[in-house]
């Protein structure tokens, strides 16, 4: 699957190929590597016969929609229709949904081939792809790091060339850490510009209707280009989603530099306050220094919000049926563990909650302040490089003990803000570690961000490359480790 998504649609839709095959070759790398990843949790047996459908209606001369053929990965905190959607949890292991979510409806009625659902941290409750039904998914880079999370499947069944497109959802980074960890292309889009529902929207199902306030489904992909394509097939009003907006145009495509004549760009390797590893400091300094060849307005300064990972814990409790999950998990013998154990057992108040809404409203308004200056903010994705997949996160960075979640310290000020962000990569660690850039931009604007992250992969075209090598992997006809 050494193709990106954009080359891979033209090619099905002039017939060089048939979407019967490239499904084909889609399940049998699948079935070659994922052993030893586990970026799938479950897989589609009707893959076949949608491929299959397609190629008729290519036969017969019908029209195919912009991805027709094109074999996807879809993050199981997203329901699919027929296929199971577990959230990761124990809850749902059997739970067969009876209709898409509207961002899977978008794929099929572009033409896509959902091909299975991938791993995802419990109810996306966490910065790890781990949960207690499926084995963990690892980092294709190396199989004995974490690939992040919480959409640790879709970046990893990207990153090891399974599929050029896989949905993740991101309602504190969840999309541009794994990315990030995985040396691939994963963006946030605008609050809104992608609808969410039944996630975060259907109040009947615990723990699964969390993270409204915070929560963007994005496009998973090997480089801005593509994500843009996908960008343009999700992008759209849904009646389900009172917060879901008009397009934004049809045409994504659009990604020339020449629309950043003029761009202001800050950049901050820290926000003030973090503590980051040496090497994804100087690799982002250095990806800065790059840029200043093609963009005079470039200066160091960061929205002075300050650290808001207090605010993150008490907004995702705000949006979480406490009461719902305990009932249900009560009614199963089941116990909830980790971030969302420890969300259900606190006692907390309503004054608690009112002040972190005004804080969000501070940190709002301050960042809008801040852009009123600058078009964009570039920061490090984050804070350190992938961690053995055991833990939580490093726990040290710079020689300094941290805490376990302090290696994520950038994405979250955009979920606030609901403004767009990606992570792009632009390099590695000097033992091979993949290290992204963050790039976030002014509300509504999701083809500046796409075109500034273009830039830098011009800049960086190596690590744009589709697809790593498979370390501690054995893939079957392959002499070079590449597939």
């Amino acid at each position: 699957m050494s193709l990106d998504l954009r080359e891979l649609a033209t090619a099905i839709r002039n017939r060089e190929w048939t979407a019967t095959e490239v499904t084909e070759v889609a399940l049998r790398r699948i079935r070659e590597v994922d052993g030893g990843i586990n970026a799938f949790c479950t897989l589609d047996d009707t893959a076949l016969a949608q491929a299959e459908e397609i190629d008729a209606r290519l036969a017969a001369g019908t029209e195919v929609g912009q991805l027709a053929g094109v074999p996807v990965g879809v993050k199981d905190l997203l329901w699919t229709k027929g296929l199971k959607t577990t959230f990761g949890s124990r809850l749902y292991a059997d739970f067969v949904p009876d209709r898409d979510d509207v961002a899977v409806e978008c794929l099929r009625a572009a033409g896509a081939i959902v091909i299975g659902k991938t791993n995802a941290a419990e109810f996306g409750y966490g910065g790890i792809g781990r949960n207690d039904l499926f084995a963990p998914t690892c980092n294709p880079w190396n199989t004995e790091l974490s690939p992040g999370g919480s959409s640790a499947g879709s970046a990893a069944a990207v990153a090891a060339r399974m599929v050029p497109l896989a949905l993740g959802s991101d309602g504190g980074g969840s999309v541009r850490i794994p990315a990030a960890l995985c040396g691939i292309f994963g963006m946030k889009p605008s609050f809104g510009l992608v609808p969410v529902y039944p996630g975060c929207r259907d109040e009947r199902y615990p723990g699964q209707s969390g993270w409204e306030g915070l929560e963007h489904i994005g496009p998973m992909t090997r480089n801005a280009a593509d994500a843009a394509l996908a960008l343009s097939v999700l992008a759209g009003p849904s009646q389900y989603d009172r917060h879901s907006l008009p397009p934004l145009g049809a045409d994504w495509s659009d990604l020339d530099a020449g629309r950043l004549l003029g761009a202001r760009i800050a950049f901050s390797t820290d926000l003030g306050f973090a503590v980051v590893d040496p090497e994804i400091r100087a690799a982002v300094e250095h990806a800065v220094a790059r840029l200043g060849s093609s963009f005079e307005a470039i200066e160091e300064a960061h929205p002075a919000v300050g650290n808001t990972e207090t605010l993150l814990d008490t907004l995702v409790a705000l949006d979480t049926d406490r009461a719902g999950l305990r009932a249900m998990a009560e009614r199963q013998g089941v116990e909830l563990g980790g971030w969302l154990g420890s969300i259900l057992e606190r006692t907390w108040t309503g004054d608690q909650f009112s002040a972190a809404l005004m804080e969000r409203k501070r940190v709002v308004n301050v960042t809008a302040r801040f852009m009123q200056d600058f078009d964009f903010l570039i920061t490090p994705s984050t804070a350190a490089t992938a961690f053995p997949g055991d833990g939580f996160g490093p726990e040290r960075i710079d020689g300094q003990a941290v805490a376990p979640s302090a290696w994520v310290p950038f994405s979250a000020l955009a979920n606030f803000t609901g403004q767009p962000a990606a992570s792009v990569p632009i390099g590695f660690t000097s033992d091979g570690r993949p290290i992204g850039l963050q790039v976030m931009g002014r509300r509504l604007d999701d083809r500046g961000v796409l075109a500034l992250c273009a830039v830098v992969e011009r800049l960086f075209p190596r690590v744009s490359w589709p697809g790593p090598p498979l370390k501690n992997l054995q893939v079957a006809g392959s002499t070079n480790g590449q597939g």
